[in-house]
């Protein structure tokens, strides 16, 4: 069986939102720190092996854990544990922002974890605080070295290129590249914050003028083969053991070639990161058999997925730290 939509497009990346809590509060996604509360209705270990189970029953083979910051979860390991015992699930991944990755690491790579990607908007340390509230770049320095130390392949770079903030950090960032197997991704800044529409707009930086500083600072960037499904047009420089990657939903929207759904940290199934058509998976999760009620509704959510997202600013019922990365 496989999982697909109206118009054709097969689903084959899952983002699961084990918490909406974070310890960072980037503007462009948690303005006003909402995601630091207690969770309500947080998926339990239970939960997410159930969800997992029934994708992988719809021929899916990864899973990628979000938040909020998911090494909040201390239940991460259990969650992984399963996954990587369920048939057919062979690659599990991790988005993170890195502060908790060395406490964790080791017990995450044990229980199953293949890739990472860590959320690095600047190198320089005060651009880095400013943006997140207070972060110190060098912890997430540490835990990108730390990721390619023990092996997880790929190791990827996000970064949310914002006009006035961070530009001259762009072509330092995609420079780190270069030495070492990192594949840094420039991701546009999505209006999934509520800011003001005039402020999103003044803050906002397309792809293309990123990539226009990055050849300029660092040399042209070859081409790499696109497979239509990735939202990343990816790059290299040359000479660059690692690759450069640009994401543009704004500028240059990839919905034709979307494969993505989302099961948020209080139970909803949400087929489009840019609309905020949601369904209720609490029932699913409550049944007898949750297996196969969640088989069922990931079937109807599909159906459900739009064939184009928002991208204009427009006011959300979610920001993005309570939907999930």
């Amino acid at each position: 069986m496989q999982l697909a939509d109206a118009y054709g497009r097969v689903i084959k990346d899952l983002r699961i939102s084990v918490t909406p809590r974070c310890n960072f509060r980037c503007a462009y996604c948690d303005p006003l720190g909402a995601g630091h509360g207690d969770p309500l209705g947080t998926l339990s270990v239970r939960d997410v092996d159930h969800f997992v189970r029934a994708s992988a029953r719809l021929g899916l083979t990864a899973a990628r854990f979000t938040g909020g910051e998911p090494l909040l979860r201390k239940e991460l390991p259990a969650m992984f544990e399963n996954a990587r015992a369920t048939p057919g699930i062979a690659d599990l991944a991790l988005t993170t922002n890195g502060t908790l990755f060395r406490r964790r690491a080791r017990d995450l790579v044990g229980a199953g974890l293949n890739r990472v990607n860590v959320s690095l908007d600047a190198l320089d340390p005060a651009v880095f605080a400013r943006l997140t509230g207070g972060g110190d770049v060098n912890v997430v320095l540490d835990a990108i070295d730390l990721a390619l130390e023990l092996g997880l392949h790929p190791v990827k770079v996000n970064a949310v290129s914002v006009r006035g903030e961070n530009e001259a950090d762009l072509a330092p960032l995609a420079e780190l590249s270069t030495g070492r197997p990192l594949h840094v991704r420039f991701i546009e800044y999505m209006h999934l914050n509520n800011a003001e529409p005039a402020l999103y707009e003044r803050s906002f930086l397309p792809g293309r003028a990123v990539r226009a500083k990055v050849e300029a600072a660092l040399g042209p960037l070859m081409a790499l083969p696109w497979d239509g499904s990735s939202p990343a047009r990816v790059f290299k420089l040359e000479g660059a053991l690692g690759t450069v990657g640009f994401i543009n939903p704004i500028s240059e929207p990839f919905c034709s070639g979307c494969s993505r759904m989302r099961l948020t940290a209080d139970r909803k199934i949400r087929p489009c990161l840019l609309t905020d058509r949601e369904l209720d998976a609490a029932p699913a999760f409550d049944s007898v058999d949750p297996e196969a009620a969640l088989l069922e509704l990931l079937l109807e959510a599909a159906k459900r997925k739009g064939k184009t997202g928002d991208t204009l600013p427009t006011l959300r019922k979610r920001t993005m730290v309570g939907i999930g990365g």
